[in-house]
C-alpha cells in the first residue's frame, strides 16, 4: 500500500494544505514563506477574529507579483484546517525583555493544549510541528495531548539553533553561510549543545579553521541567539529565521526528501534518553520523522546533552503539575 502522503499528493497535487494555528509574527510570516515557495495552500487560524482574515487577504493581493496560486485562508474556525497534511503550531505569548522560555510555561501549555485538540480533531493524519516556546516542553505536551505516534510530532528549533550557529561562524570566518554546515542537539534554550567537530565549512571541522576561544564565543552566542534579537528588539522576538527554520522542515515532509534535519524528536533510548523530546538529527519525509541518527559523541558532548535533557524534563513536570492545578 502507499504511503499516506503518497496518496494525499495523487489525489490532489493542487490541494495540499498546511495550517498554521498562530497568527503571530512568526505565523504570518510562515504562511507567506509557504504561499510564495508554492508549497501548499495555506490555513491561518488565530483567536483574534479579523486578525487572520485580514492577514490572508494582504497575502492574497500579492499573489499576481509573486507568481503562485496558492489559496490562503484566514480564519477562528478549525472546522476550516480540515484535511491539512502538516499542521504549525505558532499560538503562545512571545518572549519579552528579560521573560525567560520556561517562564511562559503555564501559559502556553494551556495555549499548546486547546490548539492541538482543535486541529487533531480535523486532521488527524497530518504531521504536527511545533514552534510555541519553551518548545521542548511543548511538543512533549501536544504529543501527549494528541495520543499521535511519535513519528507525527516533532519541534522546531533544531534547525533554528543549528541555522544560527551558521550564521555566526560564516560572520566570523567571512565565508558564504552555504559552504557551512552546523550541527547543534539539545533542548531550545541556555543548555543547548552545539557541536564544532560536527560543524564543518566545505567539511573541514570548524575546529581546525579557529580556536578553542573563538568556537567557545560563538556557541555561547548561538545558545544567545534568540534572547539577543529580544533585547534588541525590545517589543518582539525572532521571526524570520523561525518561519524559515519551519518552512524547511514543512517543505521536507511535503516533497518527502528524507532530509536529515535537527528537530526535537521522542527519544526512547537513544543516547541514553528516554521518554523525552529534544533536538537530535532525523530523517524527515512524508511520515514525520522517518528514523533518528545517533551520533557518536564525547563523554563531554553526551553529559552535555543529558543536562539539557534533564532541564527539559523537568519543565514537563512543572508543566504537567500546573496544568493539572490550573
Amino acid at each position: 500500500m502507499l504511503p499516506l502522503c503518497t496518496l494525499n499528493i495523487m489525489a490532489s497535487c493542487t490541494q495540499v494544505r498546511v495550517s498554521v494555528i498562530g497568527a503571530g509574527n512568526v505565523g504570518s510570516s510562515l504562511a507567506q514563506r509557504l504561499a510564495e515557495k508554492d508549497l501548499a495552500d495555506v490555513v491561518l487560524l488565530d483567536v483574534l477574529s479579523g486578525r487572520p482574515q485580514g492577514l490572508a487577504l494582504d497575502l492574497m493581493e500579492a499573489r499576481g507579483v509573486e507568481r503562485h496560486n496558492r489559496e490562503i485562508i484566514g480564519t477562528t474556525d478549525y472546522a476550516d484546517t480540515a484535511n491539512s497534511s502538516v499542521v504549525v503550531i505558532t499560538a503562545g505569548v512571545p518572549r519579552k525583555p528579560g521573560i525567560s522560555r520556561d517562564d511562559l510555561l503555564l501559559t502556553n501549555a494551556k495555549i499548546v493544549r486547546d490548539t492541538v485538540k482543535g486541529a487533531i480533531a480535523h486532521s488527524p493524519n497530518a504531521v504536527f510541528i511545533i514552534v510555541t516556546n519553551p518548545l521542548d516542553v511543548m511538543t512533549y505536551l501536544a504529543w501527549k495531548t494528541s495520543g499521535l505516534p511519535t513519528h507525527q510530532i516533532m519541534g522546531m528549533a533544531g534547525v533554528l539553533d543549528s541555522a544560527r550557529f551558521q550564521t555566526f561562524i560564516a560572520m566570523e570566518l567571512n565565508i558564504s553561510a552555504s559552504d557551512i554546515h552546523a550541527t547543534v542537539l539539545g533542548g531550545h534554550g541556555d543548555l543547548m549543545v552545539p557541536l564544532p567537530r560536527y560543524s564543518t565549512v566545505s567539511g573541514i571541522p570548524i575546529t581546525e579553521l579557529m580556536d578553542q576561544a573563538t568556537c567557545d564565543r560563538l556557541i555561547q552566542r548561538t545558545r544567545n541567539g534568540g534572547a539577543e534579537i529580544v533585547e534588541l528588539m525590545q517589543t518582539g522576538s525572532a521571526f524570520f529565521a523561525p518561519a524559515s527554520s519551519a518552512s524547511l522542515m514543512v517543505e521536507a515532509i511535503l516533497h518527502n526528501q528524507s532530509r536529515l534535519l535537527p528537530v526535537a524528536a521522542y527519544l526512547q533510548g537513544e543516547y541514553g534518553l528516554e521518554d523525552v523530546f529534544i533536538g537530535v538529527p532525523c530523517r524527515i519525509g512524508c511520515q514525520g520523522i522517518e528514523s533518528i541518527l545517533e551520533m557518536k559523541l564525547t563523554d563531554s558532548e553526551r553529559a552535555a546533552l543529558h543536562r539539557s535533557a534533564q532541564s527539559v524534563r523537568e519543565n514537563v513536570d512543572r508543566a504537567m503539575k500546573l496544568l493539572e492545578n490550573a
